[in-house]
């Protein structure tokens, strides 16, 4: 009886181990050979699942966007206190561990990718609306004035929060040992405390 093989789970393997490899050596690391060795498939078996790299690089972007979602979702329920609630869904975006760190490194190199890559840029922007959209309904019930999520304050602060947490993951590239983690940590608190001002 021939072997019954999940493609499904091949797929997720495939990119796990460029994201890996991306990790280790960026995006030069993860070749289609790399992959094909570091999966342990014969050389024909990836263009199956993945016909060309930019497959493989589209389909890690989207694993590493919802991981990120996920792992927000996985922190548990967000706390009843709009404040404290907000803080749980900024400190989710920050390099504040190991693996969000190692998210960073990937999603750096996605980044750059997707300058030339239309489908990869619009993923990334949809994204990016549907965080800065997230937060800024967050940030008006942490204010408790009654703002519309659109209203220019709220979505300033929603600006910011978007720019650091980039900024942050880019640093945080050169800093791996988590040098960074109590200064993120501690514009987390002063980022709170402008939100009530």
């Amino acid at each position: 009886m021939p072997k019954i093989i999940d493609h499904d789970q091949r797929r997720r393997e495939i990119v796990e181990v460029a994201k890996q490899l991306i990790i280790e050596g960026g995006f030069e690391a993860a070749t289609m050979r790399s992959i094909v060795a570091a999966a342990g498939y014969a050389n024909g078996a990836l263009k199956r699942y993945f016909p060309s790299k930019d497959d493989i690089i589209a389909a890690t972007f989207q694993s590493v966007l919802a991981e990120m979602n996920e792992r927000i979702r996985a922190q548990g329920p967000a706390p009843a206190d709009p404040l404290e609630a907000l803080r749980h869904y900024v400190e989710a975006a920050l390099p504040l561990d190991q693996y969000r760190i190692d998210s960073a490194r990937i999603l750096l190199v996605l980044w750059e990718h997707a300058v030339a890559n239309e489908e990869l840029a619009e993923l990334y922007r949809k994204f990016l609306g549907t965080w800065r959209a997230q937060l800024a309904e967050r940030i008006a019930a942490a204010r408790g004035r009654g703002e519309s999520p659109d209203a220019p304050e709220v979505a300033s602060l929603a600006g910011e929060v978007v720019g650091v947490s980039i900024g942050a993951n880019v640093t945080c590239l050169m800093y791996p040992d988590g040098q960074l983690v109590p200064e993120h940590r501690a514009y987390v608190d002063r980022f709170l405390r402008h939100v009530l001002d």
